[in-house]
């Protein structure tokens, strides 16, 4: 498991670009029924450097599998319409070099991708660049230097810098997605530790089933991750390197009622568990392993999240009667209630950009993943089933995935659990790909930052 996430990746900057100069704006903050139309044409390869990848990864034409991985990316944002290759008038190195406009503009293209690929000295280089076909000109030129093996990572890297300035806001496709894998019946299920690319590819399983885990948790500042697992029926608290493979216990907690998660800087676990029969919220300091106790009330507080300034933690409590979300600073002072809204509220997850808490909610037998400000107004619930939960936030604060559960016959067969995810207009709403069933996913922060 060594250097699992470790890219040799160097980048240049072909060309400056100044996003004042395009033509093309995506507005990402409502529901785009209208995808940009764009071209993604297949990286040209040389002869020499297609011989080579043909000996080491067994692809016909690395190009035109790089291409497919930034197509798969921008359709599933539900921002851009990429075009049926097949409708293409010009090839990819001619194109690459210098796209004939008015070709593109006839298949309506608004917007070309072209790149290049070379292989020399055991390293990958890839060049791609950015045309704005409405104004005829180029608006981004990048290239990349790795191994051979990150050739789907370079997709999803570039992925990101078209995103990011057609949108003006940074992208969310090299990052990983961490769940819990399940398989067998609902009565008797396997669970194992289980991580990904975002698109669904590259799984590895990190433990192999023979103890419950539960609620893998990401760190917003590397690869580690903290979940829960139960050891001789003792909730257990572990600290994951999924870098180096490296496992720790932070410690057992009997009687903890829901998942550790980071603080924004990655030097605290926070977590609600059960002592002197009440639940309260605590945090450990991963350095020295001092635990303090933040909240001090009677009724049942659960589920903290920090806000990303860590300043502040959104939380679950039912101390109104029934369970709600509460805002507090982080020392545990100034609490407020924040949702008033019908139903029973849970999961509180605070935004990366600081601005919403997604939370799942219960009302009338049904499920949603909801979202609303930091002060609880804006309330707007983006999915509803039979049941589904714990939302986790891309990187960029755009997308939500969660899990979500279909219903089971008395014996437990029939039973199925998926990942899903929705952006904030709750218009592109997608299945996530799994080998196995899955639950409790956690996205990680960008791989390239």
């Amino acid at each position: 498991m060594k250097n699992f996430f470790y890219i040799y990746l160097t980048v240049i900057f072909l060309t400056f670009t100044n996003k004042s100069f395009a033509l093309i704006e995506v507005d990402i903050t409502r529901g785009n029924l209208n995808p940009l139309p764009m071209a993604v044409s297949p990286l040209s390869v040389e002869k020499e450097s297609k011989d080579k990848f043909k000996d080491q990864l067994n692809l016909n034409d690395i190009g035109l599998e790089i291409s497919k991985v930034i197509e798969n990316n921008l359709r599933q944002s539900g921002l851009f319409n990429p075009l049926d290759q097949k409708a293409f008038l010009q090839k990819p190195n001619i194109a690459h070099v210098k796209p004939r406009f008015e070709d593109w503009a006839l298949i309506k293209a608004q917007a070309l991708i072209t790149g290049e690929v070379k292989f020399a000295n055991d390293r990958l280089r890839v060049e791609f660049r950015l045309w704005d076909i409405l104004a005829g000109k180029e608006i981004l030129a990048l290239a990349f230097t790795t191994v051979p093996e990150n050739w789907r990572r370079v997709g999803h890297i570039i992925t990101d810098k078209v995103y990011e300035r057609l949108t003006g806001e940074k992208g969310y496709f090299d990052t990983r997605i961490i769940y819990v894998a399940e398989e067998g019946l609902k009565t008797n299920r396997i669970k194992k530790l289980a991580i990904m690319d975002q698109d669904g590819f590259n799984t590895k399983y990190l433990t192999l089933g023979n103890e419950l885990v539960l609620t893998p948790r990401f760190n917003p500042t590397n690869q580690m991750v903290t979940y829960l697992s139960y050891f001789k029926n003792l909730p257990r608290v572990y600290l994951l390197d999924i870098e180096t493979g490296i496992q720790e216990v932070v410690g057992d907690f009997p009687g903890m009622t829901f998942a550790p998660r980071f603080s924004p800087d990655g030097k605290k676990i926070i977590m609600s568990f059960a002592k002197d029969g009440n639940s309260d919220i605590y945090t450990m300091d991963l350095d020295n392993r001092v635990v303090e106790k933040i909240t001090n009330h009677p009724s049942i507080d659960t589920s903290p999240s920090y806000s990303p300034d860590g300043k502040f933690i959104c939380f679950n409590s039912d101390r109104s009667g029934y369970q709600q979300i509460y805002v507090m600073r982080s020392d545990g002072s100034k609490v407020k209630r924040i949702s008033f809204g019908n139903g029973l509220y849970g999961t509180p997850v605070w935004s990366p950009r600081g601005d919403l808490i997604a939370f799942t909610k219960l009302h009338k037998g049904k499920f949603y993943i909801g979202v609303m400000r930091t002060d609880g107004t804006g309330e707007r619930l983006l999915t509803e089933n039979y049941y589904q939960e714990a939302p986790s936030w891309s990187p960029n604060g755009r997308v939500l995935i969660f899990y979500r559960e279909t219903k089971s016959d008395s014996k437990g067969k029939g039973f199925s659990a998926k990942l899903w995810s929705i952006d904030l207009t709750g218009y592109n709403e997608k299945m996530v790909n799994t080998e196995t069933d899955a639950s409790d996913p956690s996205w990680s922060s960008l791989l390239s930052d």
